[in-house]
């Protein structure tokens, strides 16, 4: 039986993901293809989401819209959403600060959608419990509802109603920063000639830290220009705690140094480190 009708924005790797689990659930589940490219559409039709054309049809027909998307773009979708006066359920799953998350809510609130805050942590749902959907807000237990018995592991969260937001901008800041972090330690050993001297070091003291680092930017350099955003995010949440920030700002220019590995999915850590020791920005 149907859950209700869910409007995915927009169904990159992750998103789409989503949708194929809410649909396991029982959802009908919309996409906006206007404006929207040939790789988008077809990880749409492999997940068996329907194309509403528009996004004023597609809210038309939804109780719930899930916005997933790179950070940056969370309040422009959240003006897009309140301009045509959802009154739904309004889902950010993005890795922004709680402060944005807070600026989300109330744009779609003020437009009459009630808000829940989400986030995610793991890799795009492929089998049950490898990704988890953490919601927190006073509708939370209603979204989560949603996904029963899907292989998307959901979890409501207690405390503040950004706890999600907060949850996952402090796993982040460990796994991507310290991705960041070793790629960077491994750029500057090889231009200071000591990279092998490292590695043998790292053998010694920190078994498997030097395969770790390779396997992080080899895996994840095609990933590097949508953390970005998430890396300022994350210092701002530490900034607005008063703790230094500084460590994930420069995280976010070691991930704009490697934004034009977009679309490779497995260079070379050769070219990953070229890439840092020689920066385009």
């Amino acid at each position: 039986m149907s859950t209700g009708t869910i409007t995915v924005l927009h169904p990159g790797e992750m998103g789409a993901s989503i949708a194929r689990a809410a649909r396991e659930a029982g959802s009908r589940v919309l996409w906006v293809g206007t404006g929207r490219g040939e790789q988008t559409a077809a990880r749409a039709r492999a997940a068996g989401i329907e194309d509403a054309g528009t996004l004023a049809r597609a809210l038309q027909q939804s109780d719930l819209v899930l916005s997933v998307c790179p950070p940056d773009a969370a309040r422009a979708i959240a003006r897009e959403v309140a301009a045509s006066g959802f009154d739904g359920l309004y889902v950010d799953a993005n890795a922004i600060a709680p402060a944005t998350t807070r600026e989300v809510g109330a744009i779609v609130s003020a437009a009459g959608a009630r808000f829940v805050d989400g986030g995610i942590i793991g890799p795009p749902v492929s089998s049950a419990g490898n990704t988890r959907l953490f919601l927190s807000g006073a509708d939370a237990g209603e979204v989560a509802a949603m996904f029963a018995g899907s292989m998307l592991s959901v979890q409501v969260l207690e405390g503040p109603d950004d706890a999600a937001s907060a949850l996952k901008m402090c796993f982040a800041a460990w796994t991507k920063g310290s991705t960041a972090l070793l790629a960077d330690i491994r750029a500057l050993a090889g231009a200071l000639g000591v990279e092998q001297a490292l590695l043998a070091q790292w053998d010694s003291s920190q078994p498997g830290l030097g395969a770790r680092s390779e396997s992080a930017a080899c895996s994840n350099a095609f990933k590097a220009w949508r953390w970005i955003a998430e890396m300022e995010e994350i210092a701002d949440t530490f900034a607005a705690q008063n703790l230094p920030d500084g460590f994930h700002r420069a995280a976010a220019q070691i991930y704009r140094r490697l934004a034009g590995f977009k679309d490779e999915r497995a260079p070379e850590l050769a070219q990953i480190l070229a890439a840092l020791r020689s920066p385009r920005d």
